[in-house]
C-alpha cells in the first residue's frame, strides 16, 4: 500500500494546452491512441533489450519482452502493460509532464485547425502520442518499476492541468516495466470489446518487433494476437502489401499510404537488412532547420538508435529502419557517427534508394511525379550538396517549363528540345510559378520558341550556382547578364528585333543612365524584350537577383549589386520619351525614373522611393489629362 501522500505537480504549460487541444480538436478517430500506447511499449521493450546487453541482470528470470492489453468492461477499463524498461519517478515526471521535443507549438498550432483525420494523422508526428490517451479516458494511471530497482511509482492524471507521482504498492506493481491503465469515459466503453481491440491491434500494431497478448478480462488467459516477428527479417514474398502499409504507419507516425516500399537484405562484405518507406504526405517537420532522418538503427534486431544518419539530408523524407549483422552492439553514439560500416551502408541504402526512384520514374511516370511533386524541393537539396550522385538527381529532377503547359518536364526532355546554336539550359528564379511564366525577361526566349525552367524553390537559388550542367550544358539565368540569343533562329516567319537604337534613342539611353547613376550600373538596348519597354538583369559577373534577395532576407547578402536596367529600343513609349525636346526635361527624367520603377515591379519588387513614385505617377498622369 502506499505510505506517502502522493505529490501534485502542474503540468508544463505546453502540455496543459496540447491536453485541452487533444480532446477538443482530435476526437473523430479516436483509434490512434491504442498504436501509440503500444509503440511506446514496445520501445520499452526495446530499450531494456539494448540495456541488458551491458548489463544482463536487468533482464532478471524474465527474458522475453512482451505487451499485455487486459480489458475491464466491467469496470470501464482498459490496460495496456509492458515488461520492458520501465520508469521512476524522476523518469515518470520527465516522460509525462513535460515535452523534450521540440515542435509542441507548432504541433498545437497546426492541430488547432485540423479536424477529423487530419488532427489524427497528427499525432504520432510530434512525438506526443501519449497524450492521446485522455481522448477516450477521463483518467490515465501509469504505474511503473525501473529495471534494476526494487520500488515501483504510480503516476496519475485526469488530464485537466495536474498529475500526481506517488509510491506503488510492490505487490500491485508489474516486476518490471509499466501498465497504463486507462479509466474510460462512457461513449468509450467499447474498446472494452473483444473484436475492437484486436481488430484495431491486428492493423495497426501487428508488426511491433514485441509479442503482443490479449486478455479479454482481467483474470483470463492472455492469448498471443501478434507473434513480434520481425517483417524486414521475412522475405518480400511472404510479405503482403497491407502488412507494409500496417508497419510504415507504425514506424513513421503517419496514416497515409506509403508512396514506395524498398525492402532488400544486402549482403556481401557487409550484410544488413532494410526496409524503408517513402511517405505520400510531408512530414511536418520536413523543411526544419535542424531536421534529420527517421531511420532507425537495428543490431541483430536489437533496436540501437534512430539518431543516426543513415541516409543524407536530402532523402530525410524516406522511414524505416536498417538491421546489421555487422556492426557491434555496445555502440556509443561517437561510434555510431566514425563507424566505417556503418559509412558503407550509408553509402549502399542512399545508392539503392536512388535507383528505386529511378525504377519508379521509369515504370509509373504519373506515381513518380506524385513524388516528386511532394518532395522534389527537398531533393534537389542534393543536387548543392551531393556531388558524388549529382548526376542521377538531375536525371530524377523534374521542372516546370515555359513550354510544359503546366506539366512537369525531365531534362532529357529539355535537351531533346533544344533549339539551334543553343549553348546554355536557361531558367529563371522566383517564389511564384505564375510570376515568373509573366517575366519580362523570359519575352525573347519565348520569340525564338527557347524553353525556360521555371524555379520557385528557395533551393533552387543555390544549386544551380554550384556549377551544375547536364550533359555539357551549363545553366544560364535569365536574369543574369547578357541573353546571347542573337545565334538562335527565330521561328520561320518571324521578324528579326534588331537592338539596333535610333541615334535618338541611343541619346535617351545615355541620359537615363545619368540619371539613374545610383541606382543602376548600366543602361543597355535589350535583344531579350518584345513586349515590354524595360526590365532589370543582374551584370554578368554578378549574383543572380533571386539569389542576392534571399540572402539579403536572411542577412547573409554582400553590399547589393546595383542592377542592369535593359530597354526595349523598339517600344512606343521608350521611342516617344526619346523624342522630348529640352522644352520637356522635367517630363524626360520623370519618364527615365518610372521606366526604372516599372521595371521594379515587374520583377515583384517595390520601388526604392515610393513616395517619390507616387508623385512622379501623379505628375505624368496630370499631364496626360490637360
Amino acid at each position: 500500500m502506499t505510505t506517502t501522500a502522493p505529490e501534485t505537480h502542474a503540468f508544463e504549460a505546453d502540455v496543459a494546452k496540447l491536453l485541452h487541444l487533444m480532446v477538443h480538436s482530435v476526437y473523430s478517430d479516436k483509434n490512434v491512441f491504442l498504436r501509440e500506447l503500444i509503440s511506446n511499449a514496445a520501445d520499452a521493450c526495446e530499450k531494456l533489450r539494448y540495456d541488458s546487453i551491458a548489463n544482463p541482470a536487468l533482464l532478471g528470470e524474465d527474458a522475453t519482452p512482451r505487451i499485455t492489453v487486459t480489458l475491464d468492461a466491467e469496470n470501464r477499463r482498459l490496460t495496456i502493460e509492458d515488461n520492458g524498461i520501465g520508469m521512476n519517478p524522476a523518469d515518470l515526471a520527465d516522460a509525462l509532464g513535460t515535452i523534450a521535443r521540440s515542435g509542441t507549438k507548432s504541433f498545437m498550432e497546426r492541430i488547432s485547425g485540423a479536424s477529423g483525420t487530419d488532427g489524427a494523422h497528427l499525432i504520432g508526428q510530434f512525438g506526443v502520442g501519449f497524450y492521446s490517451a485522455f481522448m477516450v479516458a477521463d483518467k490515465v494511471d501509469v504505474i511503473s518499476r525501473k529495471a534494476g530497482e526494487a520500488d515501483a511509482a504510480i503516476w496519475s492524471s485526469d488530464g485537466l492541468g495536474s498529475y500526481t507521482i506517488a509510491p506503488a504498492d510492490p505487490h500491485q506493481a508489474p516486476a518490471r516495466g509499466s501498465r497504463v491503465v486507462l479509466h474510460l469515459m462512457e461513449d468509450a466503453k467499447d474498446y472494452t470489446e473483444r473484436y475492437k481491440i484486436e481488430h484495431s491491434i491486428k492493423s495497426q500494431s501487428g508488426h511491433v518487433p514485441v509479442p503482443i497478448y490479449l486478455r479479454d478480462k482481467p483474470d483470463a488467459e492472455p492469448v498471443e494476437i501478434a507473434d513480434g516477428a520481425a517483417l524486414w527479417t521475412k522475405p518480400k514474398s511472404a510479405v503482403s502489401e497491407a502488412e507494409y502499409a500496417d508497419f510504415y504507419r507504425s514506424v513513421s507516425g503517419q496514416f497515409d499510404e506509403p508512396a514506395l516500399t524498398v525492402h532488400y537484405r544486402a549482403e556481401g562484405r557487409h550484410e544488413y537488412s532494410v526496409l524503408a518507406f517513402v511517405p505520400s504526405t510531408k512530414p511536418f517537420d520536413l523543411f526544419d532547420p535542424d531536421r534529420t532522418g527517421r531511420i532507425k538503427l537495428y543490431v541483430n534486431r536489437v533496436f540501437i538508435t534512430d539518431e543516426a544518419e543513415l541516409l543524407p539530408r536530402y532523402l530525410r523524407f524516406v522511414r524505416g529502419l536498417v538491421d546489421s549483422s555487422d556492426l557491434p552492439l555496445n555502440m556509443s553514439r561517437e561510434m555510431i557517427q566514425q563507424s566505417p560500416i556503418l559509412a558503407a551502408i550509408k553509402k549502399g541504402i542512399t545508392g539503392r534508394m536512388l535507383s528505386e526512384l529511378e525504377k519508379r520514374a521509369s515504370a509509373d511516370n504519373d506515381a513518380y511525379l506524385k513524388i516528386w511533386e511532394t518532395f522534389g524541393a527537398v531533393l534537389k537539396e542534393g543536387l548543392y550538396e551531393d556531388y558524388e550522385r549529382r548526376e542521377t538527381l538531375l536525371g530524377l529532377a523534374r521542372f516546370k517549363t515555359t513550354a510544359s503547359d503546366g506539366n512537369w518536364r525531365s531534362l532529357a526532355e529539355y535537351e531533346a528540345a533544344l533549339k539551334e546554336n543553343q549553348t546554355a539550359i536557361y531558367y529563371a528564379t522566383g517564389n511564384d510559378l505564375d510570376r515568373l511564366a509573366a517575366s519580362p525577361q523570359l519575352e525573347g526566349f519565348r520569340a525564338r520558341s527557347v524553353e525556360v525552367l521555371l524555379l520557385p524553390d528557395q533551393v533552387d537559388s543555390f544549386w544551380v550556382t554550384a556549377g551544375v550542367d547536364y550533359k555539357g550544358k551549363p545553366f544560364k539565368s535569365v536574369t543574369q547578364g547578357g541573353a546571347d540569343l542573337g545565334l538562335i533562329p527565330l521561328p520561320e516567319g518571324s521578324p528579326a528585333p534588331s537592338t539596333e537604337a535610333s541615334d535618338q534613342v541611343s541619346d535617351f539611353l545615355a541620359f537615363v543612365k545619368t540619371t539613374l547613376a545610383d541606382a543602376v550600373s548600366d543602361v543597355r538596348a535589350s535583344d531579350r524584350l518584345t513586349d515590354s519597354a524595360v526590365c532589370l538583369v543582374a551584370a554578368e559577373s554578378g549574383m543572380d537577383r533571386e539569389l542576392e534577395r534571399l540572402l539579403a532576407a536572411s542577412g547573409r547578402a554582400p553590399a547589393a549589386a546595383k542592377p542592369v536596367l535593359e530597354v526595349n529600343p523598339r517600344h512606343d513609349l521608350v521611342i516617344k520619351l526619346a523624342a522630348l525636346g529640352e522644352a520637356d526635361a522635367a517630363l524626360r527624367e520623370d519618364g527615365a525614373r518610372l521606366l526604372f520603377d516599372e521595371a521594379q515591379i515587374a520583377d515583384g519588387e517595390q520601388p526604392v522611393d515610393p513616395r517619390g513614385f507616387s508623385a512622379r505617377l501623379a505628375r505624368t498622369i496630370l499631364r496626360a489629362l490637360r
